[in-house]
C-alpha cells in the first residue's frame, strides 16, 4: 500500500470536505468488495482520496482479501512494459484475480488510448470477479476528456460507475495548516 499506516480508524471526520462517516461504516467491513462492487473518489488535490483509498484498502488486507495498488501513471507504465516485454497477458490474468484493486489519481497524467483500452480489459476481467476502488481529481462527468476516446470512456463508465460508492469530496487541502478545523 503507498500510505504506511493509513487506516480507517484515523480517519479525520472534522475537516469540512464531506466526508461522512455513514459512508466510511458502509464500506468498513469490505463486503462492498466481497460483492464485487467498486468504490470512485473524488476531489481535489489533498482532500485525501489516496489516504482514503489505503486505508480501505488496508483493511481489506486485514479481511484477508488480496488487494494491490497502483499509482495510475505507475499502472500505464507498467503496462506499457508488460506490452514490450510480452508479458500483458498474465499482468492483466494477475490483476483480474485480485479481490481488491485500486488505483490512485486516475487521469492525472496523460495516458496513450491503447493504455486505457488495456485498462478497460482489465477491468471487463474483473466483473464480478472482484471490486475496484479509483481516485481521482476529475468528476467522474469529465472523464471522456480524460481518457480522450468517447467509446473506451463509455465503455469504462459503463463497468464502473453503475455499482460503485460514490465518495465525492471537496474544500480545501488537508496539508494546509490554515484549513485545519479549530479543536
Amino acid at each position: 500500500m503507498k500510505i504506511a499506516g493509513a487506516s480507517l480508524e484515523d480517519i479525520n471526520y472534522r475537516h469540512p470536505r464531506g466526508l461522512k462517516r455513514a459512508h466510511i461504516d458502509q464500506l468498513r467491513a469490505s463486503a462492498w468488495v466481497r460483492e464485487h462492487r467498486n468504490c470512485i473518489i473524488t476531489g481535489p488535490t489533498g482532500i485525501g482520496k489516496s489516504h482514503l483509498a489505503c486505508a480501505l484498502g488496508h483493511q481489506a488486507c486485514r479481511d484477508g482479501l488480496r488487494t494491490r495498488y497502483f499509482y495510475a501513471p505507475k499502472l500505464f507504465r507498467a503496462l506499457e512494459a508488460a506490452q514490450a516485454d510480452g508479458s500483458l497477458v498474465n499482468l492483466i490474468k494477475t490483476l483480474a484475480r485480485l479481490d481488491l484493486f485500486i488505483i490512485d489519481d486516475l487521469g492525472l497524467a496523460v495516458a496513450k488510448p491503447r493504455l486505457y483500452r488495456h485498462l478497460l480489459e482489465i477491468i471487463d476481467d474483473r466483473i464480478g470477479r472482484g471490486a475496484t476502488l479509483l481516485t481521482s481529481q476529475y468528476p467522474v462527468g469529465q472523464w471522456h476528456d480524460t481518457i480522450g476516446d468517447a467509446t473506451v470512456a463509455d465503455a469504462l463508465l459503463d463497468r464502473l460507475v453503475h455499482n460503485a460508492y460514490r465518495i465525492e469530496l471537496d474544500g480545501k487541502s488537508l496539508r494546509d495548516p490554515k484549513s485545519a478545523p479549530a479543536d
